[in-house]
């Protein structure tokens, strides 16, 4: 399981506390590797169990205030063997695909209205990435950090341009089909 890979790989970067590792998984992390603000709890819970992260210490203990985290050498060493070991490509499982695969045994009632839907989604996530890529890694910003963080915004960019391509096919396909819905 990836989210507590991921959870100390954001707080490697910066320590923080669970409300803003959430603000940041859905500013930045989220978009490859998403999760819930009870997810990032619990996992923050089960690391600091583990002896990978702590709580740092507060300046003025107080009832309710919020713990920001720090990885420790436990956690650090954890996260490199983790990205070091090899692992295979998940299967792709979309539901998207099935409902296309559906429609070609049942009709395509529907299936326009929701590639449509669908194309107009990625379109959106493409534009937020591509503004992300224009704000975040102009062309000065050449760091080998600043290269790899480019690197997965451009694979998430390229996904989009996929799904857009693909949706765009498809639904030339089915205003080619002559069969009715």
């Amino acid at each position: 399981m990836s989210l507590p890979h991921a959870i100390l790989t954001a707080l490697l970067e910066k320590p923080s506390s669970g409300l803003e590792l959430t603000r940041r998984f859905d500013k930045s992390i989220g978009y490859f590797w998403s999760a819930t603000h009870q997810q990032i709890y619990r996992e923050l819970g089960k690391l600091e169990h583990s002896g990978f992260i702590r709580a740092l210490p507060s300046a003025a203990p107080a009832r309710g205030q919020k713990k920001e985290y720090e990885v420790l050498p436990a956690g650090r060493s954890e996260l490199a063997r983790w990205a070091a070991a090899g692992q295979d490509p998940k299967p792709m499982r979309d539901p998207l695909l099935l409902r296309v695969r559906a429609a070609a045994v049942l009709g395509t009632g529907g299936l326009h209205a929701e590639l449509e839907r669908h194309l107009a989604l990625h379109q959106g996530q493409l534009d937020m990435y591509r503004a992300i890529e224009a704000k975040d890694f102009p062309p000065e910003r050449d760091s080998e950090q600043d290269r790899l963080r480019h690197l997965v915004l451009r694979g998430g960019i390229e996904l989009e341009t996929f799904w857009i391509g693909w949706l765009t096919e498809a639904l030339a396909t089915l205003a080619d089909d002559p069969r009715p819905a």
